[in-house]
C-alpha cells in the first residue's frame, strides 16, 4: 500500500535509501548530439536499438519518462513520428520534436519496439500502416515489442500481437483488451517478449523493466537508482509541509515552467501535464534563444514562448524542473532570477526539483530561512540538510524535491496546495499512482487509489 500525506511536521521523517552519487559522462549519438548524464558508466556492450514512436495526442509522460530512461541505460533510441512532420503534438498541450519519420526507420533493425499510450495519440499509431508492418515484423522475428496505457489494447490488441498472452492496460481499455489477450491488472505485465503497463503512473516502472530485458537487472538497478523511485512498490509516498499557508490565486493558477537546455524532460512534462490536467494555465517558457530545448537526454521540447515575453506576466507559482544543465542555464539568467527573487518577496509560492533548489535557489538566497530537499548528490549544497531525506518538502510558500522518480508526488503536492486535496486524489486515480492519504497520526480517510 503507498502513502501519500500531507504532514505539518517538526521533525525528520526519512527515506529508507538514498541513492548514491554516480560519475558524470558524456555520450555520443549516431546523430552526433551531446547528451550530459548523472548516469553511472556506460556499459561496454553495444548499445541496444529501440524505437519509441510518437503521434498527436501521445500521452507525454508516458513517451518521455520511456525514451529518458531507456537513454540512462545507455539504449539507442530513435524517437520517431508517425505524422506528416516530426513535431507532434502531444496531449495537455505539450510539444515534442522527433528524431525522425517512422518512414525512414521501416527498415532498421530494433531490439526494442516501445509504444506510449494516450488518446487519440494510440489510435494514430495503430492507423500508421508502416508502424504497424514494423511491429509485426518485430513479434514475428521474436524480438521484444512494448506498449502501455492505451496502446496494448488499441494498437498491439488490434494488430493481433496479444493472442494467447498475458497482458495490461490502462483501466477504461480492459474490456477491449480481454478480447484479444488475457487482461490482467498487474502495473506492469511481462510475458515472453511482450511487456505492457497501465499508465502515466507506471511508466518509470515499465521503463525500468525494459532496460532489464535488454540489459540485465544490473543495469537496471544502476539506472533506477539516481531516478529516487521508491524502493518497493509499498513503501510510503511523503509530503512533509511545514508553516502551513494557503496558496493563494484569484480564479486559476497562473504557472510558469522554465525550461532550457540540458532541462531534465521527465520532470518537466510531468510538472507541465499533471498541472494542465488540474486546469492551471501552465506557461512553459524557453531560458534562451530558441523556443525549441534539447533536454539532458535529447529529448526535443517546444516552450510556448521565450521567458523575455512570458516574463511580462504574473503568476500564482513559479516551480524549475531539475537536469544538471538546465539548472545552470537557470542560474545564470538574470530575468528568471529576477523573477524568482520578487517571487518570494511577495510572499508568492515558488518551487524547484532535483538539482534546481541547489544550483538555483540557494546560490541566490532564496532557500535562506527555508526547510528544503534537493537531488540526493546536491544536498551536500544545501546550507540547512534537516530535511534533506524527504521526497517532497512544503514550507510555507516553498516546495521542493528529489528527482524524476518524485515528480509526480511533487506536481501533486502542488495540485493539493491550490485546488485542494480531493482534486489531487482525483488526478492520483486517472494517472494510475498508488495513493492512500493519511489525515495524522492514527487517522485514516480510507481512500486507496490505484
Amino acid at each position: 500500500m503507498s502513502l501519500l500525506q500531507l504532514r505539518h511536521l517538526t521533525t525528520l521523517h526519512s527515506l529508507p535509501f538514498a541513492p548514491k552519487l554516480h560519475h558524470f559522462h558524456f555520450h555520443f549519438s549516431t546523430r552526433k548530439s551531446l547528451r550530459f548524464s548523472f548516469s553511472a558508466s556506460a556499459s561496454t556492450t553495444m548499445a541496444k536499438q529501440v524505437l519509441v514512436p510518437i503521434a498527436n495526442g501521445t500521452e507525454p509522460m508516458e513517451a518521455v519518462i520511456t525514451i529518458d530512461v531507456l537513454r540512462r541505460s545507455g539504449a539507442d533510441v530513435t524517437v520517431a513520428s508517425v505524422e506528416k512532420e516530426l513535431r507532434i503534438d502531444a496531449c495537455h498541450g505539450v510539444k515534442i520534436v522527433a528524431d525522425a519519420l517512422i518512414a525512414g526507420c521501416k527498415d532498421i533493425v530494433f531490439d526494442l519496439i516501445a509504444l506510449p499510450g494516450g488518446m487519440p495519440g494510440a489510435t494514430n499509431l495503430k492507423d500508421c500502416s508502416v508502424l504497424e508492418s514494423v511491429v509485426k515484423k518485430q513479434a514475428a522475428d521474436g524480438r521484444l515489442y512494448a506498449a502501455v496505457c492505451a496502446s496494448p489494447a488499441v494498437a498491439l490488441g488490434s494488430w493481433g500481437l496479444l493472442k494467447g498472452l498475458k497482458a495490461t492496460c490502462y483501466p477504461s481499455f480492459m474490456e477491449q483488451l480481454s478480447s484479444c489477450a488475457t487482461a490482467v491488472e498487474s502495473r506492469v505485465q511481462q510475458d515472453g517478449k511482450v511487456v505492457t503497463s497501465r499508465g502515466p503512473g507506471t511508466t518509470m516502472e515499465f521503463a525500468v523493466t525494459l532496460v532489464e530485458q535488454l540489459y540485465g537487472k544490473d543495469k537496471a538497478a544502476e539506472v533506477s537508482g539516481p531516478l529516487v523511485m521508491r524502493p518497493n512498490q509499498g513503501d510510503e509516498y511523503t509530503i512533509t509541509e511545514l508553516n502551513p499557508m494557503e496558496w493563494k490565486c484569484s480564479n486559476i493558477p497562473q504557472i510558469l515552467v522554465p525550461i532550457a537546455d540540458g532541462s531534465e524532460e521527465m520532470e518537466a512534462v510531468m510538472i507541465i501535464d499533471i498541472l494542465r490536467r488540474a486546469k492551471a494555465n501552465v506557461v512553459v517558457a524557453s531560458v534562451g534563444d530558441n523556443l525549441e530545448i534539447l533536454a539532458s537526454r535529447k529529448v526535443k521540447l517546444v516552450a510556448d514562448m521565450l521567458l523575455e515575453e512570458a516574463a511580462k506576466l504574473s503568476y500564482d507559482l513559479i516551480v524549475l524542473p531539475g537536469g544538471l544543465g538546465g539548472a545552470q542555464a537557470f542560474a545564470n539568467s538574470d530575468k528568471l532570477v529576477s523573477l524568482l527573487k520578487k517571487q518570494a518577496e511577495s510572499n508568492k509560492p515558488y518551487g524547484a526539483i532535483c538539482a534546481s533548489p541547489a544550483l538555483v535557489l540557494e546560490p541566490h538566497g532564496l532557500l535562506k530561512g527555508k526547510k528544503a530537499t534537493a537531488f540526493p548528490a546536491m544536498c551536500d549544497k544545501l546550507s540547512d540538510k534537516s530535511f534533506i531525506d524527504n521526497r517532497v518538502v512544503v514550507d510555507g510558500n516553498l516546495i521542493t524535491s528529489r528527482g524524476p522518480g518524485t515528480s509526480m508526488e511533487f506536481a501533486l503536492g502542488i495540485v493539493e496546495k491550490f485546488f485542494g486535496r480531493p482534486k489531487a486524489l482525483e488526478l492520483a486515480k486517472v494517472l494510475i499512482f498508488r495513493l492512500f492519504y493519511k489525515l495524522g497520526p492514527g487517522k485514516c480517510n480510507g481512500l486507496n487509489l490505484y
